[in-house]
């Protein structure tokens, strides 16, 4: 019996491990821009809906956030056990950023995240929202140093090479790569995009079921318009983003449209299973220059296909293709909900249009599916290169053998399975029991006594179920 391959299993265990953590990130990067629009709110308007909103959602922030961290860590421990070449390689450019991210977003995160969580009527208001900006401002701090090393890695600028070293020459050049700016907007808008569409879900369930109408109302007013004004921009932002990159890394874009022949304009594939050893698509469906008027702007355009590169030197093509196709096909939805849904807000009918609503309230998880699906096109996408042309990723692996990495993808696959499964099955019973905790704590200085029966039948009126 043949020993396991141990780069193919150190791929798929780093694979599982991000796939399981930028869901995290993501989620908390929009969800800390909303939180902090809600105590704005607040403080302007002094409605209490706002402050009972801000908490509740703060709450779900705060498990999402320390999922994130601890799948984080795992990370990190993977680039010195299975990939130490990569780090020797590379580290000098990719550990500073990293670094970076920690003692600017990171820091300044966990320095107001206690204000955020525990300062409710300990601190004063202005202060308890100057938290909340700042716990969001370091979220997407975090997103641009992150988005600086990973986009570094794909158009790889302001380095030297030296006896297969990467030093930096030229910092400013490194964080603001060719693919620097178009990555961090395009992930930022996703991000922002996806907690939109959770927001909007928990909004239309809590309308449907009869609970919590004041805020239940504001989350799908706030969540629809940024899904409405975030889906056709990310259409826009994601065209420029792919111009980007067929400019600087063509293998990716022909594999993205299965495109082969670079000596003919290309088709825009619908569906089609492409076969790579062939180099040819069965049962394709497509549009005839359609490809070409997208990435060249002219019908009759050319760019390179998968024929013009060694075989080498091409990215595996399904996974590309068909990741390409759901994001797309995800995000043509997104555009459909938050257009339609605007419609009937302009007219008056949008919470009473209970398929709307069922439709919105069971739209939550496309968010994270297309963000994971895009991540896979990008970072699939680039192979063989682990950074492109400077390492590949075969020799970017650390000399362990195949058995211990399966060992570790084993244990690691359990322990998330078992740790994320609670701490999901603990946000949606956060959720489920909604933001009623807030109008059931006394406000500071005030001694705490028992509901009178008015006022808990006013409160479980309200929720529409039990108090707790």
């Amino acid at each position: 019996m043949d020993a396991p391959d141990a780069v193919f299993l150190a791929r798929i265990q780093f694979a599982f491990t991000i796939s399981f953590h930028i869901i995290f990130p993501a989620f908390t990067i929009g969800l800390a821009a909303f939180v902090a629009t809600l105590e704005i709110l607040w403080l302007r308007t002094g409605s209490d809906h706002f402050a009972r909103l801000a908490r509740f959602w703060t709450k779900i922030f705060a498990v999402a956030f320390a999922m994130g961290v601890v799948s984080g860590i795992m990370m990190s421990y993977q680039f010195g056990t299975n990939w130490s070449r990569f780090s020797e390689a590379i580290g000098n450019v990719v550990g500073p950023l990293i670094g970076y991210e920690v003692l600017t977003a990171f820091f300044l995160e966990a320095t107001f995240l206690g204000i955020l969580l525990f300062g409710w009527h300990r601190v004063p208001r202005w202060l308890h929202v100057t938290a909340a900006v700042l716990v969001a401002v370091g979220t997407s701090l975090s997103a641009f140093w992150i988005l600086a090393a990973n986009s570094w890695m794909h158009t790889p600028t302001g380095h030297v090479v030296r006896d297969g070293i990467a030093y930096p020459a030229d910092w400013l050049a490194i964080i603001f790569n060719p693919s620097f700016p178009y990555r961090f907007v395009h992930m930022l808008t996703a991000c922002y995009l996806t907690t939109s569409l959770v927001v909007l879900a928990v909004g239309a369930r809590y309308l449907l079921g009869g609970r919590f109408d004041e805020e239940a109302r504001t989350m799908v007013r706030m969540g629809l318009g940024m899904v409405a004004l975030l889906a056709p921009l990310q259409l826009v932002v994601g065209d420029l983003h792919g111009l980007n990159t067929a400019h600087y890394q063509p293998q990716k874009v022909a594999a993205i449209e299965a495109h082969w022949d670079g000596s003919k304009p290309a088709p825009l594939v619908l569906f089609a299973w492409p076969d790579a050893q062939g180099e040819r698509n069965y049962a394709e469906i497509s549009i005839p220059h359609g490809a070409s008027l997208i990435v060249t702007h002219s019908v009759d355009g050319l760019f390179k296909g998968l024929k013009d590169f060694p075989r080498d030197e091409r990215p595996p093509v399904a996974p590309v293709f068909f990741g390409f196709r759901l994001m797309v096909g995800l995000g043509l939805a997104m555009i459909a909900l938050g257009l339609v849904g605007a419609w009937l807000w302009k007219r008056g009918r949008l919470f009473e249009t209970r398929w709307y609503l069922n439709v919105a309230a069971h739209g939550w998880w496309t968010g994270f599916v297309a963000l994971l699906a895009g991540w896979m096109v990008t970072e699939i996408g680039r192979q063989p290169w682990i950074a492109w042309g400077i390492l590949r990723t075969k020799d970017a692996a650390s000399p362990v053998a195949g058995e211990a990495v399966a060992l570790s993808l084993a244990m690691i696959v359990v322990t998330y399975t078992v740790v994320f499964s609670v701490g999901i099955w603990y946000v949606r019973k956060l959720m489920v029991k909604g933001p009623v905790p807030a109008l059931l704590e006394p406000p500071k200085g005030v001694p705490s006594r028992p509901l009178s029966a008015a006022q808990r039948a006013a409160i479980e009126q309200r929720a529409g179920g039990a108090t707790p």
